[in-house]
């Protein structure tokens, strides 16, 4: 969900910190003049990366897992959940959405103009989609105010139809109007992301400054939903679908360097460009995290957007390396 750069809690101080990258020719390049000869397999050397244009763009893997874990999960009011088919039939859209997936249906809303209600509708077609059990009765399905949360409702909601029940969508707002209204009943369900949702209900039940409950392992933050059991919502199978902050390159300056992983931009890189939104640099998941988690170098930083257009077409013309984007844009489809 797009409320990711506002820190949950400070880093975990026991972060893994990668060895500084350097410069300069390896010993045995040195010691044996021949070797420079050679194009054989060799220890690679840093470099400064500079930014190299290109139209398509790409995540690279959090290998070291620098964001919490923001899975697409089903949120389900506690009472709402004792009907196991209610249950039966989120678990079951879950199952098959993965980030791929979610990047896809968000191309197919936020470029190629199609309503949610019509993506919903062939996905759940062309997934030959099917609720395990049946149920019965009224079902109000909530939604966030943008697409993506929107057309997962819309999912969840063909699926309980196809379950039996008289499901409709409603969108509602932000997590601080939606949440209060599944806790209560005037909706039933709703397409959560867990480390935040879990981060909101800890503050909620703990105070503002209680420690971090969340992390960048989907198990142990679904573990701490799961123990908010006073709370009054039930959540089912995390997907594996993601909406988190991520760094992307071009495919271009993915090639060029090596680089398909963020462990691989420190390796390979003693000095990058960053760009992303202007509170970037003192975020523990922008800048902070990139130096102090990986040891990533960064030597200059552009104050653009949050993954909007601005940070985008910086990455494309090659004014930058670095780009903070959402893990789910459409525009990273392929």
């Amino acid at each position: 969900m797009h409320t990711r750069l506002a820190p949950l809690a400070a880093l975990a101080t026991s972060a893994l910190f990668l060895a500084a990258c350097s410069s300069g020719t390896t010993e045995s390049t040195e010691s044996s003049p021949e070797a420079s000869d050679t194009t054989g397999a060799t220890t690679a050397v840093a470099q400064q990366c500079l930014p190299v244009p290109g139209d398509d763009i790409v995540v690279l893997d959090d290998d070291m897992m620098l964001q919490n874990s923001d899975n697409v999960v089903p949120a389900v009011n506690a009472d709402t959940a004792q009907d196991e088919a209610v249950l039966d039939a989120v678990n079951a859209v879950s199952a098959v959405l993965d980030t791929p997936t979610l990047i896809q249906l968000n191309k197919a809303v936020d470029i190629d103009r199609q309503t949610s209600a019509e993506v919903a509708a062939q996905f759940v077609t062309d997934q030959g989609l099917t609720a395990p059990s049946q149920g019965s009765g009224s079902i109000v399905v909530g939604a966030a105010n943008f697409s993506e949360n929107i057309t997962v409702a819309e999912i969840y909601a063909a699926v309980l139809r196809d379950a039996g029940y008289d499901a409709s969508v409603r969108t509602i707002g932000n997590r601080e109007t939606y949440m209060p209204a599944l806790v209560s009943g005037e909706v039933n369900v709703i397409p959560e992301y867990a480390a935040t949702a879990a981060e909101f209900i800890n503050r909620s039940v703990n105070g503002a400054d209680a420690e971090a409950v969340a992390s960048g392992d989907i198990a142990e933050t679904k573990s701490a939903l799961d123990g908010f059991t006073d709370f009054g919502v039930v959540f089912g199978e995390p997907s594996a679908a993601q909406d988190q902050n991520a760094f992307a390159v071009t495919t271009a300056f993915s090639e060029q360097y090596g680089v398909t992983s963020l462990s691989d931009l420190a390796a390979n890189c003693e000095g990058i460009s960053l760009g992303g939104p202007p509170e970037c640099p003192e975020r523990t998941f922008c800048q902070l995290g990139l130096e102090d988690v990986y040891g990533i170098e960064v030597t200059d930083f552009s104050s653009l957007d949050a993954g909007g257009p601005l940070t985008k077409t910086a990455l494309r013309q090659g004014e930058i390396a670095v780009g903070l984007v959402f893990s789910s844009d459409g525009e990273l489809a392929s």
